[in-house]
């Protein structure tokens, strides 16, 4: 600082805005902005900025709301300008936006703010907030789109400026407003973003209520996807939280949906380790009905179906994994029915290594079109080995092997041909020798 402009503003500013409030804003406005120079020119942040924010404050004041706009633009782009004296009157222009009389007066002094503010490094986090508010208008008013193309605009996770919390709150924002217009591709790459650890912290309240909207949010995005085993996981995890751990009426229901997702997920080795992992859980005990529904998928037995249907079609029907009344949840209870006859295929390569398609449709209560499909579909992705013999109508269920198994299997056959072959050759030259002597 070359000057201290201190006394200065203090005897001027107080006589301007009284000139203000007299009638005679446009002089009041004059002397503040030649007041402004001097202290700009001779790096008086405190001054500058205390000379900038009455300036926007006179305008407000006179509900001159033209001006108020010209005069914002106006001070961001004069020469040399300070950048905390422009983040001092960005700041208190952001506490005029709720005053404003009607919507579009308010959306104006919104663009103006976010015109000044943007590629500046030292306001990002007021544009931020800005775009927000914004993007809430629009969205108010119905453009989901418009709404979602300006918070997009925003790369929160690199501003250095912004807490941990508002970042989270941003992303968060992006991937609801991208599910709301169904942008599911975009809402994947949204979500890598955020850090599942960020979560951590179980003592800070606005931190978990941000962290059972992340998985809420994960969780629409997987049941558009169908990943049940995603599903499974993000009820594992809703499960941690204290608000919904203590709580038994919200820990049963995200207890029993990770059960069921679980069950409707395929078969594949993690989904087995999780089934056996959640099965040790002690809090299944408290809903029994769920803890046996999943043991029957562990057992090595074959599952009825109608006998399924009779014990549990009441109590599932009841949720809203299997809720009859919508579209999902009926198309989960034949992903369910699916899963039963995987599961009764996979017993039956278990015990058997050879059996008709007609016992094997009877034992599943199908159709034999239909239980061939689902043995085709099983061996296409490799949950077991099996040929059939369609003229016979017999399923040869065989044992799958490691290629390095599989590879020396067959070098030690080709091994054994030419022991072989080199045996046939010794006694055919003997047979010869012997017929050679004898003549």
């Amino acid at each position: 600082m070359e000057v201290d402009y201190t006394s200065n503003c203090d005897t001027k500013i107080p006589e301007c805005k009284k000139l203000a409030r007299e009638g005679k804003l446009h002089d009041a406005l004059d002397q503040l902005l030649v007041l402004e120079k001097l202290t700009r020119t001779s790096a008086d942040l405190r001054s500058t900025s205390r000379t900038v924010v009455a300036i926007v404050q006179i305008c407000f004041e006179a509900k001159n709301w033209a001006l108020l706009n010209e005069h914002i633009v106006l001070l961001s782009k004069r020469r040399s300008q300070l950048k905390r004296a422009v983040t001092r009157m960005v700041q208190e222009c952001c506490t005029y936006i709720n005053k404003m009389p009607d919507k579009e007066t308010k959306i104006k002094l919104i663009e103006t703010l976010r015109a000044i503010t943007e590629g500046k490094i030292h306001v990002e986090v007021e544009r931020a907030r800005l775009t927000y508010r914004l993007a809430k208008i629009k969205e108010k008013d119905g453009d989901i789109s418009g709404a979602a193309a300006i918070m997009l605009e925003l790369q929160v996770e690199t501003y250095g400026s912004m807490t941990r919390l508002e970042k989270a709150s941003f992303i968060l924002e992006q991937m609801r407003l991208c599910l709301a217009k169904k942008d599911f591709m975009r809402t994947q790459i949204i979500a890598k973003k955020i850090n599942v650890k960020l979560f951590s912290d179980e003592d800070d309240e606005e931190m978990q209520a941000l962290k059972l909207k992340y998985y809420d949010l994960m969780m629409k995005l997987a049941q558009h996807e169908g990943w049940h085993l995603e599903l499974c996981r993000h009820n594992r995890a809703v499960l941690e939280t204290p608000t919904i751990r203590d709580d038994p009426e919200k820990r049963h229901a995200a207890l029993s949906c990770a059960v069921l997702y679980l069950i409707l997920a395929p078969h594949e080795p993690e989904q087995a380790d999780l089934t056996h992992r959640l099965l040790t859980d002690k809090l299944l005990d408290e809903i029994p009905t769920y803890k046996e529904l999943l043991r029957l998928f562990v057992n090595p037995e074959l599952i009825k179906w109608s006998g399924l249907c009779e014990i549990y079609e009441r109590d599932l029907e009841t949720t809203e994994v299997f809720s009859i009344w919508t579209e999902e949840g009926r198309k989960r209870w034949g992903d369910l029915r699916n899963r039963v006859v995987e599961h009764n295929i996979r017993i039956m390569a278990k015990y058997y290594t050879k059996i008709t398609l007609t016992r094997m449709a009877e034992l599943l209560d199908l159709p034999i079109e239909e239980t061939e499909a689902c043995l085709c579909s099983l061996v296409e992705t490799g949950v077991i080995s099996a040929r059939t013999d369609r003229p016979a109508g017999v399923v040869r269920f065989t044992g799958t092997q490691e290629p390095a198994a599989l590879l020396d299997a067959w070098a030690a056959s080709l091994s054994k041909l030419m022991s072989l072959v080199n045996h046939t050759t010794h006694l055919i030259h003997q047979e010869e020798m012997l017929a050679v002597a004898q003549s």
